[in-house]
């Protein structure tokens, strides 16, 4: 398998493949690389929409040329447990962050949510954050001021009373419900520019299918949420020790049943 950086020429093969449909996967087989290559190389330059080799080879010169001559950045890569590759995580890491920005976070906000997500803990302080991501205190404190009100980060006291910033199971939820509230926010703000334009108007028509449009992806967003909480927090009960088998497999049919059911099998969660 190739290394090192994209040529021109398997930048202009990944613009033919994204012209012809192909996936990710797809155009990272027909050139020989990783698909994380190919899909942070397409993130990394406009999406799959607006990608072009020629501009995406450009800007990938300049930024090369940009960078200052420091030790190698795995050099850097804090010692990784259970025994991962460092430098396989650092490429995920920037993965993960392009994919981030490319849904529309700024960027110093995509690293510190890509850096807290990626650690076992799920937790670290501003001066861990910091020193991480080589930045200033200033720049991790504007980043967890965004995402905590994206809802996106918790804050928390350790017993050394640091604050600590917390990505756990629930913060996408805590995140998902924030911005369906906004939305019920921007249908309610509709709904009072029909009484202010006048019902039947043009424009105030256009505020009322707005705000219907808006109301159901809001309820949906709320609903779904809570159901996928529901199901994904949900204790799933231990397995019943296996009945004897009788021959015919019946003994063990029956102990995938749920009287609760009318005997239907309980699906596997």
């Amino acid at each position: 398998m190739p290394g090192g950086r994209l040529t021109q020429q398997e930048r202009q093969q990944i613009a033919v493949g994204l012209a012809d449909g192909l996936a990710y996967a797809e155009i990272a087989r027909r050139l020989d690389r990783p698909t994380s290559t190919v899909t942070r190389e397409v993130m990394r330059n406009g999406g799959p929409t607006t990608y072009r080799a020629d501009l995406a080879h450009r800007a990938t010169e300049r930024r090369s040329h940009r960078r200052p001559q420091t030790s190698p950045r795995g050099a850097q890569t804090p010692p990784q447990a259970h025994g991962r590759d460092p430098e396989a995580v650092r490429e995920y890491e920037e993965l993960f962050t392009t994919v981030l920005m490319a849904s529309g976070m700024p960027k110093m906000m995509s690293r510190v949510m890509s850096c807290l997500t990626l650690t076992d803990t799920g937790s670290l302080t501003a001066s861990e954050l910091a020193q991480r991501l080589q930045v200033s205190p200033a720049s991790v404190s504007k980043a967890i001021t965004f995402l905590d009100s994206q809802g996106l980060v918790r804050r928390e006291r350790d017993e050394r009373r640091r604050e600590r910033y917390v990505v756990d199971d629930d913060i996408w939820y805590q995140s998902m419900m924030s911005a369906a509230r906004s939305t019920a926010h921007i249908v309610d703000i509709a709904r009072q520019g029909v009484g202010v334009l006048g019902p039947r108007t043009p424009a105030a028509t256009r505020l009322e299918n707005i705000a219907r449009f808006l109301d159901y992806v809001a309820e949906s967003t709320a609903r779904a949420a809570e159901q996928a909480r529901e199901i994904l927090h949900s204790t799933t009960p231990a397995a019943p020790a296996p009945a004897p088998d009788d021959g015919d497999g019946a003994a063990a049919a029956q102990g995938d049943r749920d009287p609760e059911h009318g005997g239907a099998v309980r699906p596997v969660m």
